[in-house]
C-alpha cells in the first residue's frame, strides 16, 4: 500500500496549493518518538477566507490554523482500533505543538479521516451528523473530528485531493472524469495506483494517456519503460489484458496501438484534423494491412477524410 499511499499525499501536497489559491498548504510531519506516532500528514491553513468559497470539507478548516489529516486507501483498515490509533496521533500532534510555542498552545488539533466511505460501526460507537454530501462531524468529541467518505462527494476539482480515497464503481467515474482535466503523466500515475477495474484502465490507457504532441508521447513512453521495467508484474497484466502499447512486439494488440498512433501522428503534423467520428474509425480497426494503407495515403491526403477513406 506504500505507492498507493504516497500517490495520495503527493496529490493532496501539489493540488492544495492550487485548488485553494494559496489559502492552505499540506506538509509532512515530524516523527514524534514514542514509537512511530507519525500522522499522514497536516493541512496548514494560511488565507481562511480562501477556503470559506470551496466545497466542502474545506470550510471546516477556516477556524484552525492546522488540520490533522489521515488517509484511508481502498484496502487499508478503518476498524475502531485503527481509528482510535489516529486519534493518538492526533494528541502526540497537539502535545508536540503545546510544547513548541511560546506561550503555551492552548488549542484543539482538529482530526480529518478521508476514506472510500463511512463504516457502519462508527454508528454504533459515535454520533456521525453529515452536514454535506460526503463530510460527517463525528461526535460526541472534545475536537473537530471529521469524516470525509470519499465514494460520496461531488465530482469538483478542489475535491480532488479527496476525491482519489475512492473505491469501486465511484473511483471508476472519478478516473474517467478526472483524466481529461489532467496532464499525461498524472493519468500515467493514476492508472498505475489506484485500483480502479481492469476495464476503466485500459480504456483510460488508450483513449486519455495518449497526446499528439511528440513531446508529451516521448515522456509517456519513457514513462511507460520505467514503470514496467520497476514492476515485472505489472508488465505481465499489460499483456495479458492486450494494453502493452507496442513495448512487447510480438503482441497484436501492440502492433495495432503503434500504427494507430504513427497515423494519428503524421496527421497532426500535416494539420488535418481528426472528427470523432474519424477518432472512433481509427480505434475501430483492428487491420495491420488497413491502418498501413491509412498511413500511406496521410503522406498526401489533403484532409484527414481522404486519408482515412
Amino acid at each position: 500500500m506504500g505507492k498507493l499511499d504516497g500517490f495520495a499525499k503527493l496529490t493532496f501536497a501539489e493540488d492544495t496549493p492550487r485548488v485553494t489559491e494559496g489559502s492552505a498548504a499540506w506538509h509532512r510531519p515530524p516523527e514524534v518518538r514514542l514509537e512511530r506516532v507519525q500522522a499522514d500528514g497536516y493541512l496548514r491553513v494560511l488565507r481562511p477566507d480562501g477556503l470559506a468559497r470551496l466545497a466542502a470539507p474545506w470550510p471546516a478548516a477556516c477556524d484552525h490554523d492546522e488540520v490533522l489529516v489521515e488517509i484511508k486507501m481502498a484496502g487499508d483498515h478503518v476498524d475502531i482500533g485503527e481509528i482510535k490509533r489516529a486519534t493518538l496521533r492526533r494528541l502526540a500532534r497537539e502535545i508536540e505543538r503545546i510544547y513548541a510555542c511560546e506561550p503555551l498552545w492552548m488549542g484543539e488539533e482538529p482530526l480529518w479521516v478521508v476514506a472510500p466511505r463511512l463504516p457502519s460501526w462508527l454508528y454504533v460507537a459515535r454520533a456521525p451528523e453529515r452536514f454535506s454530501p460526503g463530510c460527517y462531524r463525528v461526535g460526541p468529541s472534545p475536537f473537530q473530528f471529521l469524516w470525509i467518505a470519499a465514494n460520496e462527494l461531488p465530482l469538483r476539482d478542489e475535491l480532488v485531493p479527496f476525491l482519489v480515497a475512492r473505491s469501486g464503481q465511484a473511483l471508476d467515474e472519478f478516473a474517467w472524469w478526472v483524466a481529461p482535466r489532467r496532464e499525461v503523466e498524472w493519468v500515467i500515475s493514476m492508472l498505475e495506483y489506484l485500483p480502479m477495474s481492469p476495464q476503466t484502465r485500459e480504456d483510460l490507457l488508450r483513449r486519455f494517456a495518449r497526446s499528439d504532441d511528440p513531446e508529451i508521447e516521448a515522456r509517456r513512453q519513457w514513462i511507460l519503460r520505467a514503470l514496467l521495467a520497476d514492476s515485472p508484474e505489472v508488465k505481465a497484466q499489460l499483456i495479458q489484458e492486450g494494453i502493452e502499447q507496442g513495448l512487447e512486439k510480438g503482441q497484436e494488440q501492440g502492433r495495432l496501438t503503434e500504427a494507430r498512433a504513427a497515423l494519428r501522428r503524421v496527421l497532426a503534423r500535416r494539420g488535418l484534423a481528426l472528427s470523432a467520428a474519424l477518432e472512433a474509425q481509427i480505434d475501430a480497426c483492428s487491420e495491420p494491412a488497413t491502418l498501413e494503407r491509412w498511413l500511406d495515403q496521410a503522406v498526401t491526403a489533403t484532409s484527414a477524410e481522404q486519408a482515412l477513406a
